[in-house]
């Protein structure tokens, strides 16, 4: 029998820069895999703290944004599982609204028959690919994520940006299925330096506009996503998962 290999996707960004849709172009291409979102790892509303200065629940704090302790022990799960989800892990990405980004046209059949031959072929060396795709506003922030995540990919795209479109958002759904609305200035208050604070290391001289890589994410592949757009996207990323593949 093949040994089974599981190779954990991240695409990490912030809100609204397109990471969860590009996470589910990449499902449509990769054979068997498996997708989590790690808004799925929130804390319950009741649980959210109350920001000390402008008096709202605080969804975005890399510190209580996410039950950290909770991630990290289901990536375990995962991986050592070969792929297998949890039983116990509820997802409600499917209750929030997702807009559609469309890609070249066949570049989907083009990479999805891509990773079918790789597949074969590991096979036929005696490894066995499961896909693992993880899509998250806060990757890269906890060490302990970072190193479950084998292929490190961040989309970034211009504040004006992300603004507007987190502005045009109905809202998102919590893990009970109510729909949070962002009271009056949370995108300036609460979103935004909760992104930068969570991601300047990422970035060369902290530069989170248009730098490089610093590094302190091994192997990490920054995207600008209003410049590459979402068909240039799936390609660099099935670039970066086909050469992961043959280089370990």
């Amino acid at each position: 029998m093949a040994k089974e290999r599981v190779v954990i996707v991240g695409i990490g960004g912030a809100t609204c820069s397109g990471k969860t849709t590009l996470a589910k172009y990449l499902r449509k291409i990769l054979p068997g895999n498996s997708l989590i979102h790690q808004d799925d790892f929130s804390p319950p509303q009741a649980l959210v703290p109350v920001h000390s200065v402008y008096g709202v629940q605080d969804w975005d704090s890399p510190a209580t944004g996410i039950q950290w302790n909770r991630m990290i022990s289901s990536l375990s799960r995962v991986r050592e599982s070969g792929g297998n989800i949890p039983p116990d892990h509820r997802s409600h990405d499917h209750l929030n609204e997702q807009q559609e980004v469309p890609v070249s046209p066949g570049l989907i059949e083009k990479w999805t028959e891509e990773f079918r031959r790789i597949g074969e072929e590991r096979e036929k060396a005696g490894e066995k690919v499961i896909w693992v795709l993880l899509d998250g506003f806060l990757l890269y922030w906890n060490q302990e994520v970072v190193g479950h995540i084998d292929v490190r990919v961040l989309l970034r795209a211009p504040h004006d940006v992300l603004r507007q479109r987190r502005h045009e958002r109905h809202g998102y759904h919590t893990a009970e299925g109510a729909l949070w609305r962002d009271p009056p200035n949370y995108w300036e208050h609460i979103v935004w330096p909760a992104y930068i604070e969570a991601h300047r290391h990422v970035f060369e001289n902290e530069n989170w506009e248009s730098g490089a890589s610093s590094g302190k994410v091994e192997d990490l592949l920054i995207i600008d996503e209003l410049e590459a757009g979402m068909s240039r996207a799936v390609t660099e990323v099935c670039e970066k998962m086909k050469q992961f593949v043959y280089s370990k």
